[in-house]
């Protein structure tokens, strides 16, 4: 049975000018309306379904509204009332803008591929393996040609300037903060996983200033501990900025700048291959940001790794 929109969308007495014309201006739109300055709002379900039709890769379930409601297991009628609410006639002009970016992907053609290829539950490893690593390509793909350079470049500058900077995701995202500690402490030493000595988060997010930085990730279906980190770092005056996954992600409201990354995959779990993909360009433009910087904390730790005998002789 699908899911209806019991939360109506609210009246919208100003639309702009103009409706979002591509994937681009949409999300746009929806960190706006997320975050409340925009002058469209929209109920939580609406906001939802909007964000799941944002992060579909595959073009062909967009062709349709009745194959796009059961993708994001809606009514037509929810899909036709939020074309409206967003400036559109109908759902054909919606339409129009939600592919004008997506059938030039080279993401949508290999996640096609996969699941046409590959349809076949009893498969050899091999295939399987294949299949997973071409919906891995398909995702980094997708946020190559979707990439926010302004929002990215703001991550940066913020992560950079910011005097200390805290890193907080648990069980999966746990790793993801640890290897964005590692690599962010290669340019800089005040760089920390937020309760990872288990002394209470409170007790860290107290100790921090306003103008100190605290990077959260977390995707749907957003783990509520560190969308409540994200809250009380943003109520005690730190800076936000989010790594999640869609423009409707409640960590979105709180961030000052949100880098967004797909994960739809076959993987038992959300697969997080993409958020390292991000990790690694974020980690990179940081040190590109702060080249003496960077390259006086290198040298510094080649010469320690050296005195300590860590890597072996050649």
């Amino acid at each position: 049975m699908k899911k209806t929109d019991s939360q109506s969308t609210k009246a919208n007495p100003r639309l702009p000018d103009a409706p979002a014309a591509s994937i681009e201006e949409l999300r746009t739109l929806l960190i706006g309306i997320t975050k409340g300055t925009s002058p469209i709002s929209l109920g939580k379900k609406s906001r939802d379904a909007f964000g799941r039709i944002l992060d579909i890769q595959d073009s062909t379930r967009l062709l349709s509204i009745t194959t796009l409601s059961e993708e994001i297991n809606t009514n037509p009628s929810t899909i036709t009332r939020l074309a409206k609410n967003l400036g559109y006639q109908g759902f054909g002009e919606f339409q129009k803008a939600l592919l004008a970016t997506r059938l030039q992907q080279p993401g949508t053609f290999y996640l096609n591929q996969a699941k046409s290829a590959l349809s076949n539950a009893n498969q050899p490893s091999k295939q399987q393996a294949v299949r997973l690593c071409h919906e891995n390509q398909a995702n980094i793909d997708h946020f190559i040609d979707n990439f926010d350079t302004e929002s990215f470049e703001a991550s940066v500058k913020l992560i950079a300037e910011a005097p200390r900077v805290l890193i907080y995701g648990i069980r999966q995202f746990h790793s993801l903060a640890a290897f964005l500690t590692y690599g962010l402490r290669l340019i800089r030493s005040d760089v920390s996983i937020l309760d990872a000595n288990g002394l209470g988060a409170a007790e860290e997010i107290g100790g921090l200033n306003e103008g100190d930085l605290c990077l959260v990730a977390s995707v749907a279906p957003y783990s509520t501990q560190v969308v409540h980190v994200a809250e009380v770092a943003h109520k005690q005056g730190l800076t936000v900025v989010a790594i999640t996954d869609l423009a409707s992600s409640p960590l979105v409201k709180q961030a000052k700048a949100s880098i967004f990354a797909p994960h739809q995959s076959s993987f038992i779990s959300n697969s997080i291959t993409s958020f390292f993909a991000v990790a690694e360009c974020l980690i990179n433009a940081v040190a590109a940001s702060s080249s003496t910087q960077t390259e006086e904390s290198l040298v510094k730790r080649q010469e320690v790794i050296k005195q300590l005998k860590v890597e072996g002789q050649q």
